[in-house]
C-alpha cells in the first residue's frame, strides 16, 4: 500500500500535506484575482465592464489544399520495420492497429462528413483579453436554452480531448421532460482545437482560468457552474478559487486529491474494495502509463516536431490514450480519426496543446499541488472506475464541501463521451430541482 501511495501522481506532487477542510488555508485566499490594466477593465471583472470583441458564428472549413497535403503525408508514412511477437499493448500502440487506421484515414475516412456533423454544433469565436498576454481568438460551443431558469454551465475539456467531448451531452441538457435546462458553453482551450495559439511563455492554469471566466462574462453569464475532466477538472478548481463571485459550484469527473495525514499516518486505513483497486491501478498507471506526462512536461518542443510533421505519429500518440484511458469503449475508426483530425487541423498546430504540461509543472503558483487545496465552493464528484486519476472518497473531503458524489460501475477518463447519460444524470442531480446545489446561480443572465 505504501508503494502505491508514493507512486500515485497526486501523492508524488504533494505528499504529506494536510488537507483538512480549512477555509482560511484554501485557494480562495491564496490566489488573488488578476490585476487588469485600466485599458481592459474599469474595475473587477464582471459581465458589465469587461471589454470583449464581437462574438461571431463559426463553422469549421479546412481548406482543400490541407486535405490534399494530409493525403500525401499519409501515403508517404514510414512504419517501423516490425514488432515484437505477442507484444499486444505492452510497448504502446500496436503496429497493426496504427497501419489499419492510417489506411482507413487515407482511403475511407470522410473528413467533410465529419466536418458537417461537427458544424451541427453551434460554434462561435471571439477575442479574449488575458492579462500579460496578447488577445487570443477563442473558439467555443454555445448551446443557449430557451427555457426559463436555465443554468449557465461551463464545460472544460483536457488533453487529448477537445470541444467534441461536449457533443453527446448537449441534447441531454436541454431541459426536456421536465428536467433542469442549461446554457452550455464549451470552449476550445487556447492552443487547442480552433482557438488561437499562445506565443508567450508562462501561459498556465491561471491564464486558462482567466480566459474561461472572461468568456462567460462576455456572454453575459455573471454567475455559472462548471464541469470538467482532465485539465478541465483542474482548471475549474482554479476558476472556483479565483472567481468565486462568478463560479458558484463545480462538478468533476477526474478527482486529483492528496492523501490526508490521518490516513497517511495510519498503517491500515479503511478503504473500500473499489478504492483499493483504484489505488492499485493508479500506481500501475503511474509506472507504466504516465511516460507521456514526463515528456510533455519537460521537452514539449522536441515532441511537437513529430506530432506536427507526421499525421501517423500524431494518430499513434493519441490513439494509445483513447484506448488505454477508457473502459473498453468501442471506438470506431471514424470516431478516432475525428478526434485526431481536430488536433491535426487545429489552428495552433498539432503540437501546441502539449505545452500545457510544461507550463503547469513549471509554475510556482498555479500547479498540480495547488489544486488539491480546499476551495469553499459546492463540489460534485462523478466517479468512474477506469479514470486514470481518482482520489479515494476520504481524500476528496479536503478539496471542498462535497454536495454530490456518484459512483458508477462503468466508464473511464472521457466520461462525457463514454457515458454521457451518467454524467448528465449527475449534472441534473446536483444542480436540478431538489439537488444539493440547486439555486447556487441566482441570476443566469446571458446575451
Amino acid at each position: 500500500m505504501n508503494e502505491i501511495r508514493r507512486s500515485m501522481m497526486w501523492v508524488a506532487l504533494s505528499e504529506g500535506l494536510d488537507r483538512a477542510p480549512n477555509k482560511s488555508a484554501g485557494l480562495t485566499t491564496a490566489y488573488p484575482a488578476p490585476s487588469y490594466p485600466s485599458s481592459i477593465l474599469v474595475s473587477k471583472p464582471s459581465s458589465r465592464n469587461i471589454i470583449m470583441a464581437a462574438i461571431k458564428p463559426f463553422e469549421i472549413a479546412i481548406p482543400d489544399a490541407d486535405l490534399t497535403q494530409l493525403k500525401q503525408r499519409l501515403e508517404l508514412t514510414r512504419f517501423p520495420e516490425g514488432e515484437i511477437e505477442e507484444a499486444g499493448w505492452d510497448y504502446g500502440a500496436p503496429l497493426k492497429d496504427v497501419k489499419d487506421l492510417t489506411e482507413y484515414w487515407l482511403s475511407r475516412f470522410d473528413w467533410r462528413a465529419a466536418e458537417r456533423r461537427l458544424n451541427e454544433i453551434p460554434q462561435f469565436k471571439t477575442s479574449i483579453q488575458i492579462v500579460g498576454f496578447d488577445a487570443i481568438d477563442l473558439h467555443f460551443v454555445h448551446q443557449k436554452s430557451d427555457a426559463e431558469g436555465a443554468i449557465p454551465l461551463l464545460f472544460l475539456h483536457g488533453w487529448p480531448g477537445s470541444f467534441i467531448e461536449v457533443a453527446k451531452l448537449l441534447p441531454l441538457l436541454k431541459g426536456e421532460d421536465g428536467k433542469q435546462a442549461f446554457h452550455v458553453v464549451a470552449p476550445s482551450l487556447p492552443n487547442y482545437g480552433f482557438s488561437g495559439r499562445v506565443t508567450k511563455k508562462g501561459f498556465g492554469l491561471g491564464q486558462y482560468a482567466e480566459a474561461a471566466n472572461n468568456l462567460m462574462l462576455a456572454l453575459g453569464y455573471d454567475q455559472y457552474v462548471t464541469q470538467g475532466g482532465d485539465w478541465g477538472s483542474i482548471i475549474t478548481r482554479v476558476i472556483g478559487a479565483r472567481f468565486p463571485q462568478h463560479n458558484k459550484a463545480s462538478l468533476l469527473n477526474m478527482i486529483v486529491g492528496t492523501e490526508p495525514k490521518w490516513t497517511a499516518e495510519n498503517p491500515k486505513p479503511e478503504y473500500t474494495a473499489r478504492e483499493l483497486q483504484t489505488l492499485e491501478e493508479a500506481g500501475a498507471w503511474q509506472k507504466e502509463g504516465n511516460g507521456y506526462f514526463a515528456i510533455q512536461s519537460t521537452k514539449p518542443s522536441t515532441l511537437a516536431f513529430s506530432l506536427a510533421d507526421s499525421p501517423t505519429g500524431l494518430l499513434a500518440w493519441i490513439y494509445e490514450k483513447l484506448v488505454g484511458w477508457t473502459d473498453a469503449y468501442p471506438w470506431t475508426p471514424d470516431e478516432i480519426l475525428t478526434w485526431v483530425s481536430i488536433y491535426y487541423h487545429s489552428t495552433a498546430g498539432p503540437g501546441a496543446s502539449i505545452y500545457t504540461y510544461y507550463e503547469v509543472t513549471h509554475d510556482a503558483e498555479y500547479n498540480l499541488e495547488s489544486v488539491t487545496r480546499y476551495v469553499d465552493l459546492p463540489l460534485g464528484v462523478a466517479d468512474f472506475p477506469k479514470e486514470i486519476a481518482n482520489a479515494p472518497s476520504s481524500w476528496r473531503k479536503g478539496l471542498g464541501p462535497i454536495v454530490e458524489e456518484r459512483v458508477f460501475e462503468k466508464g473511464g477518463h472521457f466520461a462525457a463521451w463514454e457515458r454521457p447519460g451518467d454524467l448528465a444524470e449527475t449534472i441534473e442531480a446536483m444542480f436540478g430541482r431538489g439537488g444539493k446545489a440547486e439555486g447556487v446561480v441566482e441570476r443566469s443572465g446571458g446575451k
